[in-house]
């Protein structure tokens, strides 16, 4: 069991690499997936992330008091305004309520966790 934890701890570390390269696509809940993982099968890989300088205060926030910092809220809601737009002007009517309910929803969660 070890061996498959490790195994997608490293895909979901992976993923979170592809989201810090990609502005549409999320970091951190992928390396909370990824520590998570990792706890039970590398903890050399989970103090890796846990020490990332730009990362692991996110995730410890996350994991201690399941909080999100403003500045990370405030990003993370314009990024989904910015996709709502982008789908607005790329694929129109009906398609950009997809991604308004996203952003309404999810910006709500997001709005709502603590600091």
């Amino acid at each position: 069991m070890r061996h498959i934890y490790l195994a997608l701890g490293i895909i979901f570390a992976g993923l979170g690499a592809i989201g810090a390269a990609l502005p549409i696509m999320p970091t951190v809940p992928f390396l909370l997936v990824a520590v998570y993982f990792f706890a039970r099968s590398s903890p050399k890989l989970e103090k890796r992330i846990l020490d990332h300088p730009h990362f692991g205060p996110q995730v410890r926030d996350w994991q201690e008091r399941r909080a999100i910092s403003r500045k990370s809220k405030t990003v993370a809601i314009l990024a989904m305004a910015g996709g709502a737009v982008f789908t607005y002007f790329t694929l129109g009517h009906p398609y950009y309520w997809i991604s308004i309910a996203i952003l309404v929803i999810s910006g709500t969660w997001i709005a709502t966790r603590n600091e």
